[in-house]
C-alpha cells in the first residue's frame, strides 16, 4: 500500500496576516510613554552622530592637502581634491618603515590573535558551561577577576618575562597576549550554557561519540554567532592596540599600524616636516579603519545574535 505525502500550505489569509511580521517588539508594548520613546530615539541619534563624526572627518581630511587640513572647515571638502595623491604617498613613503609592511604585520597579529582567542575561549567557555570538575567555580572567579585588571598593568611584567626568554621584539611576543581574553571566555560560557542543550550532549555520549567530536560536530555549529562575535571583538582589540606592542617591540620591521602612525604623527610636530606628514597620516588612518568597517558590515548579524542571544539564554 503506497503512502501519499500530504503537503500542508498556509492559506492566503494566513500569509496576508503574517506579511511583514518582525521579531522586534514595539517599544509601546513595554508601557513606555511617547515622550520616553522620543528621548530614547534622540539619545540613540546623538550617540550615532558622535560615533560617525570622527569617521566623516577622517574621510574628508584625507582628501585635502596638509595646509587645507588646518585652514579649512574640517567637515567638508576643499579644493584641490588630493585623495588619490595622498593614498599614493601613503603607499610609497618609506621613511621609518613601510605602511604596507605595518598593515601586513597588523593583519597577521590580528588574525592569529583573533583565531587563537576564539578557539581558546570557545573551549574554555564550553568546558565551564558543560563540565563539572573540582575547582570549577574558583577558576571561573579567577577569570572574572582578570576582567578587572587593565592590560596596561601586565605590560611591564610581560616585557620583563619576554626579555628573560629572548622573546622581546618578535612576532609571538605581540600576538600571544591577544590570544588570552577573559571577556571572551565569559561570553562563550554564557552562550554555550544557553545554546548547547545538555540532552543533546548526553544523547551523543550514549551513541558513543567522544568529547572532542561532540565539541566539534555539535557544540561549535550551535555557537557560531558567539564565535563570530568573539572573533570580531578580538580582531578589533588586536588591530587597535598600541600600548602593548609599543612596550614589547622595538623593531621597526615588526611595527603595527598604531606604532607606525604614531611615528608619522611625531613627524608632524617637527619643523619642516608637517607639510609632508599631516595629510598622509590622516589618509593612512582612513585606510587603517576600512578593514574593520568592512568586517563589521559582513559579521554584524552574528554580532547581534552572539551578544543578545547569549545574554538572554544565559
Amino acid at each position: 500500500m503506497s503512502s501519499a505525502t500530504v503537503r500542508v500550505r498556509p492559506s492566503q489569509a494566513y500569509r496576508r496576516r503574517n506579511v511583514g511580521v518582525s521579531s522586534d517588539i514595539p517599544l509601546h508594548l513595554y508601557g513606555l510613554r511617547r515622550r520616553t520613546i522620543n528621548l530614547a530615539t534622540l539619545a540613540c541619534g546623538l550617540f550615532t552622530l558622535f560615533t560617525l563624526v570622527p569617521i566623516w572627518w577622517i574621510f574628508v581630511s584625507s582628501t585635502k592637502t596638509a595646509t587645507n587640513v588646518n585652514a579649512t572647515f574640517g567637515f567638508w571638502f576643499a579644493h584641490p581634491f588630493v585623495l588619490w595623491s595622498n593614498l599614493k604617498e601613503v603607499v610609497s613613503n618609506r621613511e621609518d618603515g613601510s605602511y604596507l609592511q605595518w598593515l601586513g604585520n597588523t593583519a597577521i597579529y590580528a588574525a592569529i590573535g583573533g583565531v587563537g582567542a576564539t578557539v581558546l575561549s570557545a573551549m574554555a567557555g564550553y568546558g565551564f558551561a558543560r563540565f563539572n570538575f573540582r575547582g570549577k567555580n574558583i577558576l571561573f572567579i579567577a577569570v572574572m577577576i582578570a576582567l578587572l585588571i587593565p592590560i596596561v598593568a601586565f605590560a611591564v611584567p610581560l616585557y620583563l618575562v619576554y626579555a628573560k626568554v629572548h622573546l622581546d621584539s618578535t612576532m609571538p611576543a605581540i600576538f600571544i597576549p591577544f590570544m588570552i581574553s577573559p571577556v571572551s571566555v565569559y561570553l562563550m560560557r554564557v552562550y554555550a550554557g544557553g545554546s548547547v542543550p545538555r540532552e543533546l550532549i548526553d544523547a551523543a555520549r550514549v551513541d558513543g561519540a567522544g568529547e572532542a567530536r561532540i565539541f566539534v560536530r555539535i557544540a561549535v555549529p550551535l555557537m557560531v554567532p558567539a564565535l563570530a562575535t568573539v572573533f570580531m571583538l578580538n580582531v578589533v582589540s588586536s588591530w587597535n592596540n598600541f600600548f602593548l606592542p609599543f612596550i614589547v617591540n622595538n623593531s621597526p620591521k615588526l611595527y603595527t599600524l598604531t606604532q607606525g602612525l604614531q611615528v608619522w604623527f611625531w613627524h608632524t610636530n617637527i619643523a619642516g616636516t608637517a607639510e609632508n606628514f599631516t595629510a598622509i597620516t590622516v589618509a593612512a588612518s582612513m585606510i587603517s579603519i576600512t578593514p574593520l568597517l568592512l568586517m563589521f558590515i559582513v559579521l554584524q548579524r552574528y554580532w547581534r545574535g552572539g551578544l543578545l542571544l547569549g545574554g538572554l539564554t544565559g
